[in-house]
């Protein structure tokens, strides 16, 4: 079974910066991708990015290029989402994900931390 847990989620005041870690355990842990989704209140969950765990691999929703970047450590099993330039429309829960394929859709990745609360304030 795999583990996964994110952290680094708090409160920023629009235009600052967060880093969001996820840190996966299990015996035999070797996903194809790794990702991040985001769900705010009253809204469906949505992908930020996604990175390819062997080649390094990325690819990013719209409204996260130029501002987020994900990137992993194959040897500590994490995975990082940096965000700049924070909006208050980036306010939701953060989720770190790992799937058996490179995908957009959520339900494509079998693996799902608890969350963590990232709120921008204006």
């Amino acid at each position: 079974q795999v583990q996964l847990v994110e952290s680094g989620g708090g409160l920023v005041q629009a235009g600052g910066s967060l880093r969001l870690s996820c840190a996966a355990s299990g015996r035999t842990f070797s996903p194809y991708s790794m990702g991040w989704f985001r769900q705010a209140p009253g809204k469906e969950r949505e992908f930020v990015a996604t990175i390819r765990w062997s080649s390094g691999i990325t690819e990013y929703a719209d409204f996260a290029k130029g501002r987020f970047a994900i990137s992993r450590n194959n040897a500590k099993n994490t995975v990082s989402l940096q965000m700049n330039t924070l909006k208050p429309e980036d306010t939701a829960v953060y989720y770190c994900a790992a799937g058996s394929l490179t995908s957009r859709i959520a339900t494509n990745y079998a693996y799902w931390g608890q969350g963590t609360q990232v709120t921008v304030s204006s």
